[in-house]
């Protein structure tokens, strides 16, 4: 359901590019001569730069040679040699960049490296500080203060964040299901266990067999189904009895939700083989007609997956969930990040101005939003960056459709930029929707952006704040809690241990990473934190 790609077919009405500056350039004569010293010339407006940078990819990298390519050498009068990577490959590839020291001039880097190799090699010195340059071009000024905040490293900016929609998952259920059994969408936990109950026992596909169940969920715990930070395992939302906050993975809306998997998973009302399933096969549980509540976002849906489940229930229907109310009286989400990449520059550019100059205008270039009335051939910019009307795409019912092979024959500039993701202004200046194909999925996506923009948004405290230990045991600290909750949830481990389980997540070094946080937590109160 869930695709996270580069640039696909959908996902390319949303492109957006930035505006180029096109001046003329200087006539030989013009250009300043040699100083007598014999020192270097100054930088000619028109030299031609080579630069250098390295990314991951989903599926194939796209060729080294091609019109997309080409273009970009042209525009901006550079040379220029992008090295992609397949996402499985990448971390061996990147960290072998790292031990040569020859780092590329732009290296994209994904949301996970944040803690980990980008804040070590940030400490090293090997990318470039930002924050000098920021307010020089629009699509980085236009990045939220909070946002730059979680990229500091010892007090600097370091990366360069590619926009991904404050949005995150949300809960959706088959309405036609609903519809079918006369129940109302739910809206506490208690009711999402008694609709999934009813979704397992009460024949709401109308076959007379019992081969329906309610939720379909797969490893890790995975959709977490929070409806608001109260029940998010990654907001820090709870305080301790000292008032620190503590990670929502050990808090009481965790065990809440976690008690309720338990009792389900008893009577069948949710995915058996949870604890094995991948990602795919979770979605199939959802999308094959069989378990009618899963999740649903603005950007990002599978129109394939939604085509298959037409195709055997042609007349589903869907709703999402608003969040629920927690016991302080807040309804809200959590933000997510504002970002789902990362790219740094080489501290080297430092030393040239005029390349890193080029560099920037480059990365401005391929992150300047385009409302949607606007991206057509009509806009030299857009129809540059999206390889020209005709040959990287067509318009089809006033969107862009693109080439089936756009990617892999690397027929536009945007295949080939570390960032082609547009920053944009407001998340609900993105019309997501109208970019599907079937009215069920517009409607419920055009339901859920709706909501976005009425509901408040919860901004995680720790953003932007470091906990060493957190950064070498934090991953095996979750994991841990993580297989305890599942063998709760499969009843090999009772919930009644709980706060047991909450004390070996101290002892195992969560305490030093509670207090760690909290040093640079001021007081606050969760209420404030809703924006």
């Amino acid at each position: 359901m869930l695709k996270k790609h580069r640039l696909t077919a959908v996902m390319a009405a949303l492109l957006s590019v930035s505006l180029a500056a096109c001046g003329g350039q200087p006539k030989a004569e013009e250009q300043p001569k040699a100083p007598a010293s014999g020192g270097k010339n100054p930088v000619e407006a028109n030299e031609k730069f080579t630069i250098t940078a390295i990314d991951f990819r989903y599926g194939d990298p796209p060729p080294t040679s091609s019109p997309g390519i080409d273009m970009i050498n042209e525009k901006f009068n550079v040379d220029y040699k992008p090295v992609f990577v397949p996402n499985t490959a990448f971390d061996e590839k990147i960290n072998a960049v790292f031990a040569s020291g020859q780092i590329p001039d732009m290296i994209g880097l994904m949301s996970t490296d944040l803690k980990n190799r980008y804040n070590k090699f940030a400490k090293q010195g090997a990318f470039l500080d930002l924050e000098p340059y920021i307010n020089d071009y629009p699509t980085l000024k236009a990045v939220p203060d909070y946002i730059w905040d979680s990229m500091r490293v010892n007090g600097k900016i370091h990366a360069i964040p590619q926009y991904a929609p404050k949005y995150q998952v949300v809960t959706v259920l088959r309405k036609d299901w609903l519809d079918k059994l006369g129940l109302k969408p739910p809206t506490n936990y208690e009711e999402l266990k008694e609709v999934a109950l009813a979704f397992t026992n009460g024949d709401p596909d109308g076959n007379n067999k019992k081969d329906t169940y309610g939720i379909a969920i797969g490893q890790d715990i995975n959709p977490n189904f929070n409806q608001g930070p109260y029940w998010d395992p990654d907001a820090w939302y709870h305080q301790d009895a000292q008032g620190n906050y503590i990670p929502g993975i050990i808090g009481e809306g965790r065990r809440e939700f976690i008690t309720m998997l338990s009792e389900l998973y008893k009577q069948g009302a949710m995915t058996k083989d949870y604890a094995v399933l991948n990602w795919g096969d979770t979605n199939k549980e959802f999308y094959s007609g069989k378990a009618g509540i899963f999740i649903g976002t603005p950007r990002g849906m599978s129109q394939d997956y939604m085509n298959g489940l037409l195709a055997i229930h042609p007349e589903a229907e869907f709703v999402h969930l608003d969040p629920f109310m927690d016991k302080y009286g807040n309804q809200g989400l959590m933000a997510g990040a504002g970002y789902n990449g990362l790219t740094v520059l080489s501290a080297k550019l430092q030393d040239e101005p005029e390349k890193l100059k080029k560099v920037l205008e480059i990365i401005d270039f391929g992150r300047k939003f385009y409302p949607q009335d606007q991206k057509n051939e009509k806009n030299a910019d857009f129809d540059w960056f999206s390889g020209k009307v005709g040959s990287g795409y067509v318009m089809k019912d006033g969107l862009p459709v693109f080439n089936e092979n756009f990617g892999r024959d690397g027929l536009g500039p945007s295949t080939y930029y570390v960032d082609n993701s547009s920053w944009v202004p407001q998340d609900s200046d993105n019309v997501y929707s109208i970019t599907y194909q079937t009215k069920q999925l517009v409607d419920l996506v055009a339901a859920i952006e709706t909501m976005y923009k009425d509901i408040k948004l919860y901004i995680n405290p720790i953003n932007g704040l470091e906990s060493p230990t957190d950064n070498s045991k934090g991953a095996e600290l979750r994991k841990y809690v993580m297989d305890e909750q599942v063998k709760m949830i499969a009843g090999t481990r009772p919930v009644s241990d709980w706060d047991k389980l909450v004390q070996e997540y101290l002892d195992k070094g969560g305490a030093q990473v509670i207090q760690e946080y909290n040093v640079n937590i001021k007081e606050k109160d969760p209420k404030a934190l809703f924006k």
